[in-house]
């Protein structure tokens, strides 16, 4: 039998399957916006360190579900051998009527299973000892189990599945039995008794309402080991919500997904599914996600990178661009599967078994439409770690959670990106392989590929921190003493500039040497302090050569040693006198107006909630009301709004922000300054009216959504949609790049009379600290799309930018009164981040005329608009 016969005949077998009694309902009060989080590590992890970054996100969601899957398990945590932990499937039944287990167990285990292992899942004594649980978690009953031969060998013959691998037929033998027990005991409209939590092998998933990190505490998995775990907060956007059943993650076979977004064909793709005889029964788009994963893995079989191409297709420019031969594949796979193909928003996290390959994979996904925010990391030292997340703070909060337990891993990851959804780029999708070494396969290595098996890597040149220092102020005290000498006889970036040849030759030593050297004397002087911040800020902001250190533990080390400088800062309800006073959550009671000689206002965020009533941008509000105009915001872990509800005309006001901040960042500002010293997130900078926003970094989507005005310097790339629909005199300088929709609907009138522009540079810094150019300016298909005003001058020598990737505007050349225009916000930018104009200028090593380098792009009138429309009518 080929393989389409059993493709064939699988499906057809699959009709014996009861179809669950109840019709679809559309419904459209659904919420969206969850919080899902994941990381594989070549080493297993504990529990533990999913549980900070599920806090993170108790924004994202509302404790009316939450979820967590492990993938790579230890077996002697679970109390069996290897071989079983590796070949037995691994179900976990949730028992919402403790009544039921003795039906369950006579009707579907016992008789066709031979169980290896049984037990219930221990819990805490009382689910209200845990802070914030509402309801009770259901009880798990935990099986390790294989078909029994008989039963198998019934089964094959009866489903003349006699050509499947026997192995693979008893795959099927279990969902089967996984659909009967969920049909029969839960079905998302019938009676509510039990339903399957999982079945894989090596794997499994937890679930209540509630939140994540209330999962890992109920059921007592802090000491669990994984190489892979995932998590998510709220409760789907179709379904039954106040169950635990309809809460992330969702099974397939091997696998666990969750996702964060929406399907507008919901509908259609459940129609697809029964069509191939597979029936959703909890009537969420999560679950319809994972059973679409698991009919094109498990049943047709496909690679991932069809999959993946199944369930996000490439179109437009990104299609063109795609080698021919990969254009007639993909051409089939939309021409079988587009109308199964979920239509977003969405961004998916799946944690995978491979029994047949023996790896594990925590792998990406996100939409063409890129609306859902998600952040890649990856970290490659003595241990290894792929990270995705919602956002990039939750991303910090593992890394953060791990350091603390093992010294091997950096607060700090080497490299964060984004994924561009359905391109030729990436194809939006990454993958973490935990995969055994060729050399030593009793030890695990990560190799992390974008869709097409690109590999993504860090250089292997830079050691990681082995040890820390000991006593690096007496080692290096000759090199610390050189620095103090220019503190009050030269400003911080001349003394840096002077020094950034010799920072190449430095260990990690001499690096603790001075970073805490002069933290020290910040901490005891009030005179050097303002000097040292800035010194030390631009080791954080700027890029360099590292020789051979990690630029990760560099940075790690100087946030540390500015944390120590402003924790000693005096408290504002001290009576010690200081231009800077500190106030944190406990202390914000105490907040004042500012005394006579003092100046900036120091707050540590650590504590306060992400948003709301109390969180730290209310707290700086109410101080600028009371006449602080100075701001130092540290500790920073996901707080939402930074900069937010000071009112107009804050000319005067700047806020630098250290940490991992949170969305919304400077929205609605009027004349005040922000400087991001790291990556900012997403929806920065909405509606701005007046100021500036400085990000020594990258930034995530809908980056000045709807802004009016305003000046915003960005160091690294933007997300999707940056600047759509703004409106007035925005400007923006992005030196890196945009993934996709950069300025769509801009509306910023005429630049060279006042309106608004975006400056796109395209370029990037490799790991030594040199500007070089990235592959193209400008990687999507829409780029000032339905723009009616405005320009994006754009850095293009090699004029690689084609006209297709415009909708709506033209290219044209840039004059002499557009340079005028760009140069004072290209000199500001040189400020700022050492990018000099003169580099920018130079192609090849070659000096260039600005029109040689930068093309301008501008909006074509409505009227031409009208007669090209007219012209293809």
């Amino acid at each position: 039998m080929s393989n389409r016969e059993i493709i064939k005949q699988i499906i057809k077998s699959r009709s014996k399957l009861t179809p669950p009694a109840y019709a679809y309902e559309s419904r459209t009060e659904q919420e969206g916006g969850c919080g899902v989080t994941g990381f594989a590590c070549n080493i297993p992890v504990r529990g533990r360190h999913i549980f900070e970054p599920s806090i993170q996100m108790h924004n994202r969601g509302n404790g009316k579900g939450g979820g967590i899957a492990a993938v790579g398990l230890v077996a002697e945590d679970l109390g069996v051998r290897q071989e079983i932990l590796e070949g037995d499937y691994l179900y976990q039944i949730a028992l919402l009527d403790k009544t039921v287990q003795r039906q369950l167990e006579e009707k579907f285990i016992r008789p066709l299973f031979r169980i290896d292992k049984a037990e219930r899942v221990r819990t805490v004594n009382d689910y209200r000892d845990i802070t914030g649980l509402e309801a009770r978690p259901p009880d798990v009953i935990r099986y390790f189990v294989q078909v029994k031969p008989k039963i198998l060998k019934e089964f094959i013959e009866k489903n003349q599945l006699h050509d499947l691998d026997p192995r693979k037929a008893e795959d099927e033998f279990v969902y089967r039995i996984s659909y009967r027990i969920n049909n029969k005991l839960y079905s998302s409209l019938g009676e509510k008794k039990a339903f399957v939590l999982s079945h894989g092998r090596n794997m499994l998933i937890f679930k209540i309402v509630g939140y994540a990190e209330q999962v890992v505490q109920y059921y007592k998995l802090e000491d669990l080991r994984a190489h892979v775990w995932i998590a998510h907060q709220r409760y789907p956007t179709k379904g039954k919500v106040w169950h635990p059943g309809g809460t992330h993650p969702f099974v397939g076979m091997d696998e666990a997904l969750v996702h964060n977004g929406d399907f507008a064909n919901y509908y259609a793709v459940t129609e697809y599914l029964k069509q191939r005889n597979i029936f959703p029964l909890f009537l969420t788009d999560t679950e319809v996600s994972v059973l679409l994963f698991d009919l094109l893995n498990r049943v047709y079989g496909y690679p991932l990178e069809y999959i993946i191409e199944a369930m996000a297709p490439t179109t437009e420019l990104d299609f063109d661009l795609l080698p021919l031969e990969k254009q007639k594949i993909y051409g089939a796979i939309h021409a079988s599967h587009i109308h199964g193909s979920p239509d977003g928003p969405w961004f998916f996290i799946i944690a995978r078994n491979e029994p047949y390959r023996n790896y594990f994979q925590l792998i990406g996904i996100t939409d063409t439409a890129m609306l859902r925010p998600q952040v890649f990391a990856l970290y490659d030292g003595e241990v290894q770690i792929g990270l995705i997340c919602s956002e990039k703070q939750a991303i910090d909060a593992t890394l953060r959670s791990l350091s603390k337990e093992d010294r091997r891993f950096c607060k700090v990851a080497d490299k964060y990106w984004n994924a561009r959804g359905g391109s030729h780029t990436d194809g939006g999708a990454f993958i973490f392989t935990v995969r055994p070494k060729e050399d030593d396969p009793s030890q695990r290595e990560i190799i992390c590929t974008d869709k097409f098996g690109r590999i993504i890597s860090v250089s292997k040149g830079k050691k990681p921190l082995q040890s820390v220092p000991r006593n690096p102020l007496k080692k290096h005290k000759s090199s610390l003493e050189e620095i103090v000498k220019n503190i009050k006889s030269g400003s911080p970036l001349e003394l840096f500039e002077k020094i950034l040849p010799l920072i190449p030759t430095w260990d990690y030593h001499t690096f603790y040497g001075i970073y805490y050297g002069l933290a020290k004397r910040a901490m005891k002087d009030e005179e050097e302090r303002g000097w040292i911040i800035k010194f030390l800020t631009l080791f954080n902001d700027r890029r360099y050569a590292t020789g051979t250190n990690k630029r990760s533990w560099l940075l790690a080390t100087i946030n540390e040693a500015l944390k120590e400088i402003f924790d000693a800062i005096p408290a504002i309800h001290s009576e010690v006198p200081s231009k800077y006073k500190k106030i944190d959550w406990k202390t914000r009671m105490t907040l004042r107006p500012p005394r006579e000689g003092e100046e900036v206002l120091v707050v540590n965020t650590f504590d306060f909630p992400p948003e709301g009533d109390e969180c730290d941008a209310r707290l700086i509000s109410e101080a600028y009301s009371k006449g602080w105009r100075r701001f130092i915001t540290y500790n920073y872990r996901g707080q939402r709004f930074c900069g937010c509800g000071l009112g107009p005309k804050t000319w005067g006001v700047r806020i630098d922000v250290y940490g991992s901040s949170g969305d919304y960042l400077g929205s609605g500002i009027d004349g005040l300054e922000i400087y991001v010293h790291g990556n900012a997130q997403d929806q920065v900078g909405q509606i701005a009216n007046a100021g500036k926003i400085v990000i020594f970094g990258d930034v995530g989507q809908t980056f000045l959504y709807g802004a009016k005005g305003g000046e915003v310097y960005v160091l690294g790339n933007v997300a999707g949609r940056p600047l759509i629909n703004a409106v007035g005199h925005p400007k923006a300088v992005i030196n890196g790049t945009a993934l996709d929709y950069l300025a769509e609907s801009f509306m910023a009138g005429d630049p060279l009379n006042g309106g608004g522009f975006v400056i796109l540079n395209g370029m990037e810094f490799d790991e030594e600290g040199h500007l070089r150019e990235q592959s193209t300016p400008y990687p999507g298909s829409n780029l000032f799309s339905l723009a009616s005003g405005g320009a994006i001058y754009v850095r293009d020598p090699h004029k690689k930018l084609v006209e297709e990737q415009l909708n709506g505007g033209e290219f044209t050349s840039l004059t002499q009164a557009d340079w005028e225009l760009i140069l004072p916000y290209l000199e500001e930018n040189e400020r700022f981040f050492g990018i000099k104009v003169k580099n920018l200028l130079t192609v090849n090593g070659i000096a260039k005329k600005p029109e040689e380098v930068y093309r301008k792009v501008k909006a074509i009138k409505l009227e031409v608009l009208a007669k090209d429309i007219g012209e293809i009518g």
